[in-house]
């Protein structure tokens, strides 16, 4: 396993590094710290490419405080200081790597609970090729050494993208447990009774489409799978056990491009009520 880090000399850089270290010691992974700086176009002024490698050399002795952090916890990783755009830059970087997932850490302000989608992880969400592992803010407080499991959030619409397989690699490459979930809500549903009636009927296509979810791996061991209800989505999701060595993994919209990431909007709600790391992989095919 490959992981592409993307860096800022931030809290929110620091967890994505604590996270990276965790997963790096799971997977038995190789690990590139990248950090981009902006590019400083020539505006006619003096001096304009002195401060452009000013903040290549700055960028390049905050990248090694990140690979010491990283060394510390057993973990060798190459560091990388990038001029451009910051999620293009990554994207590229990750691409030419053959990465199998680029980590970031949540921003401290963002509207995803400890999930503050940013700026980065917007584009990235809406585009990236290759899965996108999400620490939530504050995972370098107090990280695990280790994962320990994996969970799949499968959808309750067939049609839509898959992330079982995905994560029965990650399970496997490290011996994890795996289970899959599916969330049951009554969402602008007002009559309780039609209500009860109509979880009823949802548990039953959740409980059917998730044994469709794990046909599609033939060879797989069974595989523990839950099926939480709530009257809202986000009742439902409290309703699971979780620790803190876990890890959650949920496919892209049907409304994406192929293999590309397109966070839905049952994905964004998912990702605002769970407080732990968080992969969310591109559409298959």
């Amino acid at each position: 396993m490959h992981l592409t880090v993307g860096y800022l000399a931030t809290p929110t850089g620091e967890d994505g590094v604590a996270l990276a270290a965790a997963m790096a010691k799971t997977f038995d992974a190789t690990v590139d710290v990248v950090l981009v700086v902006r590019e400083e176009l020539p505006d006619g002024h003096p001096g304009r490419g002195q401060y452009q490698q000013f903040l290549v050399d700055r960028g390049e002795e905050w990248v090694a405080r990140a690979v010491k952090k990283l060394e510390r916890h057993g973990v060798t990783a190459n560091s990388t200081v990038l001029v451009g755009e910051t999620a293009e830059s990554l994207l590229h970087f990750a691409e030419e790597k053959n990465t199998d997932g680029i980590v970031i850490g949540g921003a401290r302000d963002g509207f995803f609970g400890r999930h503050g989608i940013g700026p980065v992880a917007t584009a990235l969400l809406y585009s990236s090729s290759v899965p996108v592992i999400l620490a939530p803010a504050g995972y370098a407080d107090d990280p695990p050494d280790e994962l320990t499991a994996v969970t799949a959030a499968v959808p309750n619409n067939a049609a839509d993208d898959n992330p079982l397989p995905f994560a029965f690699t990650l399970a496997s490459a490290a011996g994890l447990s795996l289970r899959m979930i599916s969330l049951v809500s009554g969402d602008s549903l007002y009559d309780a009774d039609y209500y009860r009636s109509l979880r009823q009927v949802q548990i039953e296509h959740a409980e059917s489409n998730m044994k469709l979810a794990a046909q599609s791996l033939p060879d797989a061991p069974e595989i523990e799978s839950v099926v939480a209800a709530g009257i809202t989505l986000e009742s439902a999701l409290r309703k699971l056990r979780w620790n803190e060595s876990d890890i959650l993994v949920i496919g892209s919209s049907r409304l994406g491009a192929p293999r590309r990431l397109f966070l839905g909007s049952t994905a964004a709600r998912i990702l605002a009520g769970f407080d732990g790391p968080v992969v969310v992989t591109p559409r298959s095919e």
